[in-house]
C-alpha cells in the first residue's frame, strides 16, 4: 500500500468509493436471496402437495383401523407428523429469507438514495459541502443507538434469560420430590416467558417496525405512541391534521425515527421530574408539505446550550432535514419544557 498516497487521500472521496463498494455487494446478495426465496416457495408448494397425500393417506388408515396392522399405523402417523415438520422448517426458513429480502431492498433504496445525493467532489448536490461532518454524524448516532440497545438487552431480556434457565434446573430437581412446588415454578417460568418475549417484540419494533413497510407511517405512529405509553410514565397525544398517505419510503423512515428519537428525548430528559410529563405530537400534512412537532411541559432548558453542542440525534434530525430542503425550530427555555418542530417536502411514492 502506498502510504503517501493514503495520508492524501480524501475522507469524502474514500467514503464514496465505500458506498459504491456496499451498493454493489448489496445488490448482488439481494439477487442471492431473492433467488433463495424463490427455491423455498418451490420446495414449499412441493412439501404442501406431498403432505395433502400423505393426510389422506393416514385418513383412510384411522378409518380402517381395525382392519390394519399396528405398525401400519404408527408408520402412517410417523410419515404425517414427519411431513407436518418439514413443511414448519421450510416456512420458516422462508420466512426468514423473506425478511432478510426485505431488508436488503430497504438497504439498497437507502444507499442508492444516498449516491443520489452524494457526488465526488467532497459534498452533496446542492451546494452543501459538509459530507465529512454529516457521515461523522450518522456513525457517532449509529453507535449511541447500538449502545443504547445492549444495554437495554443485557438489563433486560439476557438478565431474564439467566434467571429463565435457574429456574428451569430448580423445577427440573422438584419434580420428583415436590410436584406442586414444581408446578409453581412452571408457572412463573411461564409468566417470565411472556415478559420476555414482550420486551423483544419492544426492541424489535423499535429496531424497525415491520408496519412501517407494509401499512406506512401513520399507523405506525399510532401504534408507537400507544406503545409508548404503556411503556413509560408519560401521556401522549398524537394529533393528525391532513389526508393520510404513504409517501416515499426513505422519507417515512427518516419522518418516523426523528419522531421516536424526540419522544425518546423528551423522556430521558425529564426521568427524574417529580410529576408525571406530558407529550404533544402534532403532524399537520399538506399537499406538498409536511410539517411535525414534538412539545413537553418538562424542565426545559436554556437554548443556549445547543450552540454547538446539540446531541447526536437533534444534529442527525437537522442535517436530514437540511438535505431535504426543509427547515427545524427548536423552542425551549427552563421550567417551560421544550418544542421541536420540522418541515419538509411531502414526497409521495414515485415523486422523487
Amino acid at each position: 500500500m502506498d502510504v503517501q498516497g493514503h495520508a492524501d487521500s480524501n475522507p469524502w472521496e474514500d467514503y464514496i468509493f465505500q458506498l459504491k463498494d456496499e451498493l454493489h455487494q448489496s445488490r448482488e446478495t439481494l439477487r442471492e436471496v431473492s433467488r433463495l426465496v424463490e427455491q423455498s416457495q418451490d420446495e414449499l408448494v412441493r412439501l404442501t402437495q406431498r403432505n395433502a397425500v400423505i393426510s389422506g393417506h393416514l385418513q383412510q388408515v384411522q378409518a380402517q383401523a381395525e382392519n390394519i396392522p399396528g405398525g401400519e399405523i404408527v408408520k402412517a402417523y410417523n410419515a404425517s407428523l414427519d411431513s407436518q415438520q418439514r413443511m414448519l422448517v421450510m416456512r420458516s426458513q422462508l420466512e426468514k429469507l423473506q425478511s432478510e429480502q426485505m431488508g436488503l431492498q430497504k438497504l439498497v433504496e437507502a444507499l442508492e438514495l444516498m449516491q443520489q445525493f452524494t457526488n465526488s467532489e467532497g459534498g452533496f448536490r446542492g451546494g452543501n459541502n459538509n459530507g465529512a461532518a454529516i457521515l461523522e454524524t450518522v456513525i457517532n448516532s449509529q453507535e449511541a443507538v447500538r449502545q443504547r440497545l445492549s444495554r437495554q438487552m443485557h438489563d433486560g431480556p439476557a438478565q431474564t434469560l439467566s434467571n429463565f434457565i435457574v429456574q428451569t434446573e430448580i423445577a427440573a430437581r422438584l419434580f420428583d420430590l415436590d410436584p406442586k412446588r414444581a408446578r409453581e415454578e412452571l408457572d412463573n417460568l411461564k409468566l417470565v416467558a411472556m415478559q420476555a418475549f414482550q420486551k423483544m417484540r419492544s426492541f424489535i419494533f423499535e429496531l424497525r417496525p415491520m408496519m412501517l413497510d407494509d401499512l406506512g407511517l401513520f399507523p405506525t405512529l399510532k401504534r408507537y405512541v400507544d406503545s409508548f405509553k404503556e411503556q413509560s410514565a408519560i401521556d401522549v397525544n398524537l394529533e393528525i391534521k391532513g389526508q393520510e398517505r404513504r409517501m416515499e419510503p426513505y422519507l417515512e423512515v427518516m419522518l418516523f425515527r426523528a419522531v421516536q428519537e424526540l419522544m425518546g428525548n423528551a423522556e430521558r430528559h425529564n426521568a427524574d421530574q417529580p410529576i408525571r410529563i406530558q407529550l404533544q405530537v402534532k403532524v399537520v400534512l399538506e399537499d406538498n408539505l409536511i410539517t411535525i412537532s414534538v412539545s413537553d411541559n418538562g424542565k426545559g432548558f436554556d437554548p443556549a446550550i445547543l450552540d454547538g453542542c446539540e446531541g447526536l440525534g437533534l444534529k442527525l434530525i437537522r442535517e436530514r432535514v437540511d438535505m431535504l430542503g426543509g427547515y427545524m425550530e427548536i423552542d425551549c427555555a427552563v421550567g417551560k419544557g421544550c418544542k421541536v418542530s420540522f418541515q419538509v417536502p411531502a414526497l409521495e411514492v414515485g415523486q422523487f
